[in-house]
């Protein structure tokens, strides 16, 4: 009797931790997913022709750092301009619970030396963690909604911003293989917008 109880208790044990291995591979699975979609070369120059309200944006999302985990070199600049971006970020990707990941920001300190190089990713090796800086509290949370469908946001006024005099900025990001859907707002202490899109946000189209 003992034994038969021993053997039950085992089996439930096995059972149990193939459960959780298959759950902590489809994870991972769902994170590769992720990066795999955001990485890229993209334009909003087709919304921009639709509506001259939006600009020509460029946005370049390049992994490095492939030995240290899931991370994206970015630039953003107006596409005719690209050689002077006005954002240069990293993305540091990863999960953060079931079926939930976090994309966190970190400034550089000194961006300046590294725009265009992500042409050449292998130059970042020479980048360390204390070359960057995370941005408390701007990280975007995102879900996957279906296969290649991920959507989130930052949380509800965690993200401080000084810009225009904005205390608190927002973003809400949607990513598909084709498009990142990304809408940043920033607001002052009342609430009231005082920059980005106010129709709806940013329709970025992958180019490569």
């Amino acid at each position: 009797m003992k034994k038969l109880f021993l053997i039950a208790i085992l089996g439930i044990a096995i059972a149990s931790c193939k459960s959780g291995q298959n759950v902590a591979s489809k994870s991972e699975a769902h994170l590769n997913e992720l990066v795999s979609i955001m990485q890229g070369t993209y334009s909003s120059e087709k919304q921009s022709v639709k509506d001259t309200s939006y600009f020509n944006i460029s946005l370049r999302m390049v992994p490095i750092w492939k030995n240290k985990g899931h991370y994206l070199y970015v630039e953003q600049a107006l596409f005719k301009k690209q050689d002077k971006p006005y954002r240069v970020r990293i993305y540091k990707v990863s999960q953060r619970g079931e079926n939930e990941f976090i994309s966190e920001i970190h400034t550089l300190k000194n961006e300046k030396e590294w725009i265009g190089k992500w042409a050449t990713p292998e130059a970042f090796d020479a980048l360390t963690e204390n070359d960057i800086e995370l941005k408390q509290g701007c990280g975007v949370v995102l879900h996957r909604i279906e296969k290649n469908k991920f959507a989130g946001s930052t949380g509800e006024k965690t993200c401080p911003s000084e810009l225009r005099g904005a205390t608190y900025a927002s973003s809400k990001v949607t990513v598909t293989p084709t498009q990142i859907l990304s809408w940043d707002q920033g607001f002052d202490k009342d609430g009231k917008q005082v920059w980005g899109a106010t129709k709806a946000g940013y329709v970025f189209d992958k180019l490569k």
